[in-house]
């Protein structure tokens, strides 16, 4: 199939791009470059991409109407798959109209250039955070997600529900993906396992919130690929749908360092800190639903997915 990602120089959209040309596809990569965090990263993942037969990158931003306009009449794309976003819970305090400009308004385009398009699919990234302070776990989608403690949050909700009117109105497929603390090599700087790294191997203490009663739904980013690819590609969906993915598993966050520390041979030195605004205390994802339509099945548990993190972590700094 010929496909979009955006994001392609992030995280996630680095690693689905390589699997989508390891299966035989023609991508074209979309990505703005923005510096959220260090930009010679996300065009190393790039470089990497670039010299791939059958990838086509595209440096532009969601917001260029027209350039988006006439990328999906440049190409008739079979499937898009929309990562590109302003992550990140804290950074959303601070600078909102990053997120209302990039979640809300990038996110509109590409359902705008789908419908006229007529893409017979979009997958969107949306996130755990949509559950905000809910407290049942694990969090099952079909759990009430109307009270979200950050904008992030909010943005994510946001593009369920414009997902929603679009499939409502103009009959495009939609499927959102509710990622669970997505983690591995090539990983953001901005989260935990690349922070906690980074501060170990300076022998820094780190910060350690909620007095360490944090737990996380750690999921590996090769299980996630596989579900991303199955969303794409399973003919068992309905119109609109929104999936969570992730491990199956709520970790402590303690453990996670325990683990993350043995990986470096270092004693972890740990500040406790009060929960940040913000923050949740606990994610646990109900997967039966992407296991059910999509055959997704985590395999990765934290006890091997960060030892290979910190292995790729220690060849990228010195590499």
């Amino acid at each position: 199939m010929n496909i979009l990602v955006t994001g392609t120089a992030g995280f996630i959209g680095f690693h689905l791009a390589n699997k989508l040309l390891d299966l035989g596809h023609t991508l074209v990569g979309l990505d703005n470059f923005n510096d959220y965090y260090t930009v010679q990263l996300k065009r190393d993942r790039h470089a990497i991409l670039e010299k791939r037969v059958g990838y086509t990158g595209v440096e532009a931003d969601l917001c260029d109407h027209e350039r988006l306009t006439a990328l999906f009449l440049q190409n008739k794309f079979d499937r898009v798959c929309h990562l590109a976003a302003q992550a990140g819970v804290r950074y959303s305090l601070t600078h909102p109209f990053v997120y209302q400009k990039a979640n809300l308004e990038g996110y509109l385009s590409i359902l705008e250039a789908c419908r006229h398009a007529k893409v017979p699919r979009l997958v969107y990234a949306s996130s755990s955070s949509v559950y905000g302070g809910n407290t049942k776990l694990p969090f099952s989608e079909s759990d009430p997600v109307d009270h979200p403690v950050s904008l992030y949050a909010a943005t994510k909700k946001a593009n369920e529900l414009m997902a929603h009117t679009y499939t409502h109105l103009y009959g495009l497929q939609t499927v959102g993906l509710r990622f669970f603390t997505v983690y591995g090599p090539w990983g953001r700087p901005d989260m935990a396992m690349w922070l906690f790294t980074e501060a170990m191997m300076q022998g820094k203490s780190i910060p350690v919130f909620n007095n360490g009663r944090m737990q996380r739904d750690f999921t590996f980013v090769e299980d996630i690929i596989q579900g991303i690819v199955g969303s794409l590609f399973s003919d068992k969906l309905d119109p609109y749908e929104v999936f969570n993915i992730g491990n199956h598993r709520s970790e402590n966050l303690l453990d996670m360092i325990g683990i993350l520390g043995q990986a470096l041979g270092v004693t972890p030195k740990m500040e406790f800190l009060p929960l940040q605004p913000g923050d949740v205390p606990a994610t646990y994802a109900d997967i039966t639903q992407i296991q059910t339509k999509c055959g997704y099945q985590p395999t990765t548990p934290i006890s091997v997915g960060i030892p290979k993190f910190v292995e790729w972590y220690k060849a990228y700094k010195t590499g």
